[in-house]
């Protein structure tokens, strides 16, 4: 008769090596690991093989004797023809016999599966993409919220669940069947889960032009450590800047706009406001955005512009109570890195960022490192108003 192991995962007293060996392998599980990479507008790259109907991130399973790193790296030389060091990790997932849902001949006893950052591609590391052949037909890029439709539940969560924590930049996330053990806000929320708001408008660091109406005007509120004041529904994980519509008693003022939704839905006040620019919804008959276009035509064809403001965030209040408490929105700090991988800006959210940062520069706001997004439950005072000045008309292009 044996005895059990010692605590520390060393062989009892009673136990030969053999024996012990033999009950550890008993316990045994598979182990594998997949590549999350994503282009420069957010989505995710997945791939069609000839052996499962389902999409599949790059990888496999892990060869006897191979680390999980090396594994990954392997499986993007294999199927994708690209070499790339694989150093970081994003989840390791837990991934039991009744979560894969494997035929009993296949007698699956689990799997410890690794997600790794395969990082941000852009064009030309895409066009390097080789295909092997065999197994992989085709590889392609989602959309985040598309990836339920793709993949298998388990799979879609483990992706989501590393992505969020690729955004997060708390560390890699330990899951069960694709769900962390200990969510973060992003996790609670359920970011990326619905489609972003997809605003592919070019950007102006400009004013607007007269007789193009104003339809939106929004804030990037940093606070005093750079980082910047973002809003995420509860109902659908959507993720958005404060601001809204404007009204009458805003008398065509954007940044009077801009106060009033912020105070109203994030209980938000900030000061110093500088005017960042706007983003040209091109709503006319062929929503075309070349040069040509005059400043008249983009009024007379139903343009309209989103207009843009970085300013200091100061306070805030409360959160909303009342019937309305479980649709107010959920505020958190994050980049402006970071806000802007929640969001789908398109090819026009670097010149975008550019100009945060320029105006960010100029408040005398330092650039913040990449954290853990953090959610701010309660009222918080970040510094004195100050001097609340109106907006510049350019000051950040």
């Amino acid at each position: 008769m044996t005895t059990p192991s010692a605590p520390d995962g060393s062989p009892g007293p009673s136990m030969t090596d053999e024996e012990y060996g033999a009950l550890r392998a008993s316990a045994a599980l598979w182990a594998g690991t997949s590549v999350l990479i994503t282009d420069e507008y957010g989505r995710v790259l997945v791939q069609r093989v000839d052996y499962r109907p389902s999409y599949l991130l790059p990888g496999g399973a892990v060869d006897k004797g191979e680390s999980p790193a090396r594994a990954a790296a392997r499986e993007l030389w294999e199927e994708l023809g690209v070499t790339a060091v694989v150093d970081r990790g994003l989840a390791v997932d837990w991934v039991s016999a009744e979560g894969f849902g494997a035929p009993g001949v296949m007698r699956f006893p689990g799997e410890i599966l690794h997600v790794y950052d395969g990082g941000v591609w852009d064009e030309g590391r895409i066009a390097a993409i080789r295909l092997p052949g065999h197994e992989v037909e085709a590889v392609g890029f989602a959309e985040p919220a598309d990836l339920p439709g793709l993949m298998t539940p388990g799979d879609a969560r483990r992706v989501l669940s590393a992505l969020r924590a690729r955004i997060d930049g708390a560390g890699p996330a330990l899951l069960e069947d694709g769900v962390p053990i200990a969510p973060g806000v992003l996790d609670r929320v359920g970011v990326l889960r619905t489609a972003r708001v997809r605003e592919h408008f070019p950007f102006r660091p400009a004013p607007v032009p007269e007789g193009l109406p104003v339809r939106r005007s929004e804030g990037w509120l940093l606070a005093p450590d750079g980082r910047v004041l973002v809003l995420l529904d509860p109902g659908t994980g959507a993720a958005r800047l404060p601001g809204g519509a404007p009204g009458p008693v805003d008398h065509g003022d954007p940044w009077a706009t801009l106060v009033r939704e912020a105070g109203g839905e994030a209980a938000a006040t900030a000061a110093r406001p500088l005017y960042l620019g706007h983003l040209l919804d091109p709503e006319g008959p062929d929503g075309s955005d070349g040069p040509d276009r005059s400043e008249a035509a983009e009024a007379a064809e139903g343009s309209y512009a989103l207009v843009c403001h970085v300013a200091v965030l100061t306070r805030l209040g409360p959160p909303s109570a009342g019937a309305d408490a479980d649709r107010a929105p959920v505020r958190v700090l994050a980049t402006p890195e970071q806000a802007l991988e929640l969001f789908d800006r398109g090819p026009h959210g670097a010149a975008q960022l550019a100009a945060v940062h320029r105006a960010r520069a100029l408040l005398g706001i330092p650039r913040a490192d990449r954290r853990a997004v953090t959610e701010l439950p309660g009222p918080v005072t970040f510094q004195a108003s100050g001097d609340v000045r109106r907006p510049c008309p350019k000051v950040c292009g």
